[in-house]
């Protein structure tokens, strides 16, 4: 019995080591990946940012609020009056849904696409 517990135990101690092992070459390995890619995050940042706009310029509806501080002075500008506030945001949402629905196919397509791969 006693053989067989050292036995075990010797086991899992060459288990925990090779565990070991295969962590310290990941992390060898990811940091040898870091610090020889060579990617530029300003650019990054910056092309996100400069798509970002893009979608934004593109909307074909300029009275529909697409940032918080939009939100907030168009909720002001109706703050006393409910049915107003209501009524735009009901306008505002059969634009959303509109725009998602015409955005939708694209998405669906591409992503049945990346599931058959």
């Amino acid at each position: 019995m006693i053989s067989f517990i050292s036995t075990a135990i010797a086991g899992v101690k060459s288990w925990l080591n090779q565990l070991q092992a295969q962590r310290l070459l990941s992390i060898a390995l990811l940091g040898f990946l870091i610090l020889t890619t060579n990617v530029d995050p300003g650019l990054t940042k910056q092309a996100a940012t400069n798509k970002i706009d893009k979608m934004l310029s593109q909307d074909d509806n300029p009275d529909r609020p697409k940032t918080t501080s939009e939100w907030n002075k168009q909720a002001q500008e109706v703050k006393g009056d409910p049915g107003e506030r209501l009524k735009r945001i009901g306008e505002q949402s059969v634009d959303a849904v509109k725009e998602f629905g015409q955005m939708y196919p694209d998405v669906a397509e591409n992503s049945a696409k990346a599931l058959k791969k």
